[in-house]
């Protein structure tokens, strides 16, 4: 059975919402179940109820930044083991380097590749020590 058969829901963490209908419509035709959160604070706050199998983060949000968001997430007890994906459009070195630092497991720079994102998350949900 491939990852995408498995209907895996994936946390989408994002302001912009023509980003997160993007990814919505991207996943949703992959097989997967989307959330979505539109800021830092209500992502870490639906985690619990939506228990997703992973999250694909934003870094330029209002309120909490993505990499404290991803560094609030790999700190908890419960949902450190989550995989995180940064999906952003800070591409520079320092910022692929912060988001690794912040904990994420992979780094995504817009505009997506969607074919390179699909590998991704099957890569990261295949690579899960059990489920978040």
């Amino acid at each position: 059975m491939s990852v995408t058969d498995q209907n895996e829901t994936i946390l989408v963490v994002d302001d912009n919402r023509d980003n997160v209908e993007i990814l919505r419509a991207f996943l949703e035709s992959r097989g997967f179940t989307v959330a979505e959160a539109r800021d830092g604070r209500s992502a870490l706050a639906c985690l619990d109820e939506v228990r997703p199998a992973l999250v694909l983060l934003d870094v330029m949000m209002p309120g909490m930044d993505g990499w404290e968001v991803c560094r609030v997430i790999k700190a908890h007890p419960t949902h450190g083991s989550m995989k995180v994906i940064m999906v952003t459009a800070k591409g520079a070195f320092e910022d692929k380097f912060e988001g690794l630092r912040s904990g994420a497991d992979d780094y995504v720079v817009k505009p997506v590749d969607f074919k390179d994102l699909l590998e991704r998350v099957n890569r990261n949900l295949a690579a899960r020590g059990g489920k978040a």
